[in-house]
C-alpha cells in the first residue's frame, strides 16, 4: 500500500540508534517463543515503533505504561511484521535499525516476518524503485547485488518468516524487474532471492506478496510465481481498495491454496474503530463510504472486522494466518501535525494511545 513518507532530523536518528540498542540489552531476560504447534499467524506490523518510542512515544494498557511487545505478545500476537529499507534517506527501518529491533522481538518471545523491499523507501504496486546504490547497474549485476543483500539479511538478522518484495503485483525493482516489461528478469530476480534463502537457512519460510483478493488479478500473478521456490503466499485485504466483501477472502485463499498447493496468509488488513482524526494529516479512510456496512468505524466495529477476517482464513484448510498493519502508528507527531499519520484512527490503539478492545483478535484459540 502507499503510505506517508515522514522525514525527520538527524539528531532524532542518533536517538534512535541509541534506544534500540538499549531495548536488545542483553541483561533482559528471553521470553520462551511461541510453542512449535502455535502455527496460525497471529501477527502484528509495528515497523514505526523504533522511531516513536525514539521521540518518547509512549503506549498504554489499561491505563499503565507497557512495551507495545508486550502488550501484543500478552494479547496472543506470535508475530511482529518489520519492514526493510536498503538505506532510507534517515534511517529509519534502515538494517541497522531492524537488525536490533528483530533481537528485541525475538527477545520478548514472538517470531520476526520481515518485509524485505528492496528498495530505499516504500514498495507498492505503484512504486518500485531500485536502491539508488543498485540503480546502475546492468541486470547480472542487480541479480548479485539481490543475492548478496539476501544473504546479509539472513545472516545478520535471520528472520522466521522473509517477504522477498512487497506488494509487488507488477514485479520489483523497476524497470529492470517490472514483472509485466521483463517478466523472465523478474522472476530471475525471485529465485535468486529464494535460492539465497534455501541454501542459508533452510527452515526459514518464503513469502511472495500481492495485494489484493480479486480471483482474477491473484491468480494471474501467481500463475507467474509458478517456478520460484517459496512457500506462503501473501495477500493484502483493504475494503478501501480490494472490495466490502469479506467472503471473498475465503474463496480467493482456497482457489490459491489449492491450484498452487501454497499457504496462504492475509499479510495486511486494517480497519478503523473513528472516522475521527489526531492530527492535522489527512486519513487514508475518513468517509462512511469507505466502510463495509456489517462493520461501523467503531472499536466493537473494527474489532469485528478483524475477527471476520481472521475467520475467513481459519475457515480455509490454506489459511495460515494474517497480519494486521499500521496498528502502531498513532499521531506521535502531535495533534498539530501535517506530516503525521495518515493511520491514526486504524491503530491498535485509542488517540490516548491505550490498547483497543481489537487485541482479542489475537488470542490463540
Amino acid at each position: 500500500m502507499t503510505k506517508y513518507i515522514k522525514s525527520i532530523g538527524l539528531l532524532v536518528l542518533a536517538v534512535i540508534q541509541f534506544s534500540c540498542s538499549n531495548n536488545d540489552s542483553s541483561d533482559t531476560p528471553a521470553v520462551d517463543p511461541p510453542a512449535a504447534d502455535d502455527t496460525f499467524i497471529r501477527a502484528s506490523d509495528v515497523s514505526y515503533l523504533p522511531e516513536m518510542e525514539a521521540v518518547g512515544t509512549k503506549f498504554y494498557n489499561n491505563g499503565k505504561v507497557e512495551d507495545m511487545l508486550t502488550t501484543l505478545r500478552n494479547a496472543g500476537c506470535n508475530t511482529v511484521r518489520v519492514r526493510l529499507w536498503k538505506n532510507p534517506a534517515f534511517g529509519y527501518s534502515g538494517f541497522e535499525e531492524v537488525k536490533n529491533f528483530a533481537k528485541r522481538i525475538k527477545r520478548s518471545g514472538l517470531r520476526v516476518w520481515l518485509t524485505v523491499h528492496y528498495s530505499d523507501h516504500w514498495a507498492d504496486p505503484g512504486v518500485q524503485t531500485t536502491p539508488e546504490e543498485w540503480k546502475d547497474l546492468s541486470f547480472e549485476e542487480l541479480k548479485k547485488a539481490v543475492t548478496d543483500y539476501t544473504e546479509d539479511i539472513i545472516e545478520e538478522i535471520n528472520p522466521d518468516i522473509i517477504q522477498i518484495g512487497n506488494e509487488i503485483n507488477s514485479g520489483l525493482l523497476w524497470p529492470q524487474g517490472n514483472l509485466i516489461d521483463n517478466e523472465q528478469q523478474c522472476i530471475a530476480i525471485l529465485s535468486a532471492a529464494s535460492a539465497t534463502v534455501r541454501a542459508k537457512a533452510p527452515d526459514t519460510k518464503i513469502m511472495i506478496h500481492y495485494a489484493g483478493v480479486n480471483a482474477g488479478g491473484t491468480d494471474w500473478f501467481f500463475n507467474k510465481m509458478k517456478t520460484i521456490d517459496y512457500d506462503y503466499i501473501g495477500l493484502s485485504y483493504y475494503p478501501v481498495w480490494h472490495g466490502k466483501d469479506v467472503n471473498q477472502i475465503k474463496t480467493t485463499i482456497d482457489a490459491l491454496g489449492k491450484k498452487y498447493s501454497k499457504r496462504v496468509l492475509i499479510a495486511e488488513t486494517a480497519y478503523p474503530f473513528t472516522l475521527s482524526y489526531n492530527d492535522f494529516t489527512n486519513n487514508i479512510v475518513g468517509e462512511a463510504s469507505q466502510l463495509i456496512s456489517d462493520y461501523p468505524a467503531t472499536p466493537a466495529g473494527q474489532k469485528a472486522f478483524v475477527m471476520a477476517v481472521r475467520a475467513q482464513v481459519k475457515a480455509s484448510e490454506y489459511g495460515q494466518g494474517f497480519a494486521y498493519w499500521g496498528g502502531e502508528w498513532v499521531a506521535f507527531k502531535g495533534t498539530q501535525s501535517k506530516s503525521g499519520s495518515t493511520f491514526e484512527n486504524q491503530a491498535l490503539y485509542s488517540f490516548d494511545n491505550n490498547a483497543l478492545s481489537v487485541m482479542q483478535a489475537f488470542a490463540k484459540e
